[in-house]
């Protein structure tokens, strides 16, 4: 309904829920930098928090059941970071004062990471593995019932990307037994409805989609928005252009 525009630019990193409302001539522009700092710490804390036995914490607080039991530190782990874009590399910077080694995938195995493609090999390897890669026809499915099997047992699988890059039933029947665990912010279907058996399944950790939602976002999003009209008014060639229009 608006002939005119010229220029649609998104809040977000991921934009596969805007390619729908493209037509021919508009510039398509995404949020690369916004969610960074935002979505980086909920990757880090979801990973802290399934790992140290937060939820059963909370759950034993509850109840006032004071139940003293080990958990797994982050420390000494060797985590898997899947898309190593703005996002990815932020949550390496921030995992870096940590006691852990770093192993980082990307489509293209650009600037010495592994490429996606020899994931399988290095996935029984990994302790942890966090997916922070857009949605595309390629990465949907991407952690597939067979692909979930070749995580080592006992590994934690960290989504703050999106839901469809893995497969929910197949995660289900992992979590429930008992081989892996798992720290999401989103998930498929999404919302998650009442009574989905991903709720109840056993060792995971659920975030409704709040990756981004923080209030570190509302600063960088105006500082992006800011940039991008001065640029707009200048004539000058926009940032994060994900379609180049006419």
């Amino acid at each position: 309904k608006m002939p005119n525009l010229k220029v649609l630019q998104v809040p977000n990193a991921g934009y596969d829920d805007a390619m729908e409302f493209l037509r021919p001539g508009i510039t398509l522009c995404n949020g690369r930098g916004i969610h960074d700092d935002s979505t980086a710490e909920l990757a880090v804390g979801l990973t802290i928090a399934s790992l140290r036995g937060f939820p059963t914490f909370v759950r034993d607080q509850d109840k006032g059941e004071w139940v003293n039991k080990n958990y797994d530190s982050i420390n000494d782990r060797k985590i898997g970071i899947v898309g190593f874009g703005s996002i990815g590399s932020t949550i390496a910077r921030m995992l870096s004062g940590f006691s852990v080694e770093i192993v980082a995938f990307t489509q293209s195995g650009r600037d010495n990471t592994i490429a996606i493609s020899e994931l399988d090999k290095h996935l029984p390897t990994l302790d942890v593995v966090i997916l922070i890669l857009p949605l595309t026809k390629e990465s949907k499915g991407l952690f597939d019932a067979r692909r979930l099997s070749l995580m080592k047992d006992g590994a934690l699988l960290v989504n703050v990307a999106r839901g469809p890059i893995v497969d929910t039933e197949a995660l289900i029947k992992e979590l429930n037994s008992g081989r892996l665990k798992a720290g999401l912010d989103v998930t498929d279907p999404e919302p998650l409805p009442k009574g989905h058996p991903l709720w109840s399944a056993k060792g995971v950790l659920i975030s409704p989609h709040v990756g981004g939602n923080s209030s570190a976002f509302e600063k960088r999003a105006r500082r992006l928005i800011e940039s991008q009209l001065d640029l707009l008014a200048g004539g000058k060639p926009l940032n994060n252009v994900i379609v180049a229009g006419n």
